[in-house]
């Protein structure tokens, strides 16, 4: 009798220790089949945003570069428009000043401008001519145009005017500028295309 409950006992503890370790072989391979899943994620994760980060990375270095080739184009050309200015300038200057600083040459110009102008419009006209020359200016105008003069011909003399003249109706409504700057100013913007293509072999 005892000899059967021992065995009896026995199979039943053979049974809870199989059905234990199935038990426990079935929960370490779920936590196996979990874990791996889990370190599957995290590679997949750990990719995403290893790619995610390369792509923003390329797209940075594309824009950097975009942004630096800019930056260059942009200091070439502006080196360029420094050097065409500054031939333009030592190529134009010297002659225009050359020519307003020839006091005769000056008198000359507004002589012809003024009887052009009064040939085709009134007397209402307006000269203004530079301080600095006001003596010399107002004999020549009494012994050149004093008929003008006296049809109604305004000169005046401006401390802003530092070479040449300006013309217009005497209201005040436009003049017209003939200083040296006037004229470098004209003819550097004639000049510099034609200078940018010399010196670099395309106009600007």
């Amino acid at each position: 009798m005892d000899s059967k409950i021992q065995q009896l006992t026995e199979a039943i503890y053979n049974e809870g220790v199989q059905k234990a370790r199935q038990e426990a072989d079935a929960i370490l391979k779920e936590a196996n089949e979990k874990a791996a899943r889990i370190e599957q994620d995290a590679r997949k994760a750990a990719d995403n945003l290893l790619n995610e980060a390369r792509a923003k990375s390329d797209e940075l270095k594309r824009h950097v570069d975009s942004e630096i080739k800019m930056t260059v184009n942009q200091a070439v050309s502006s080196v360029r428009q420094e050097i065409t200015t500054l031939v333009s300038m030592n190529v134009i200057q010297p002659p225009v000043r050359e020519i307003f600083s020839d006091k005769e040459y000056i008198q000359k110009l507004v002589l012809e401008v003024v009887k052009g102008w009064l040939s085709k419009e009134s007397f209402d006209l307006s000269v203004i001519l530079p301080e600095s020359g006001r003596e010399q200016m107002e004999t020549f105008f009494r012994n050149n145009l004093a008929t003008e003069l006296n049809k109604g011909l305004e000169v005046s003399f401006s401390q802003h005017v530092k070479s040449g003249f300006r013309i217009g109706p005497a209201d005040g409504s436009y003049l017209i500028s003939f200083t040296d700057e006037d004229f470098t100013n004209f003819l550097k913007a004639y000049l510099r295309p034609k200078t940018s293509q010399l010196l670099f072999g395309e106009a600007k």
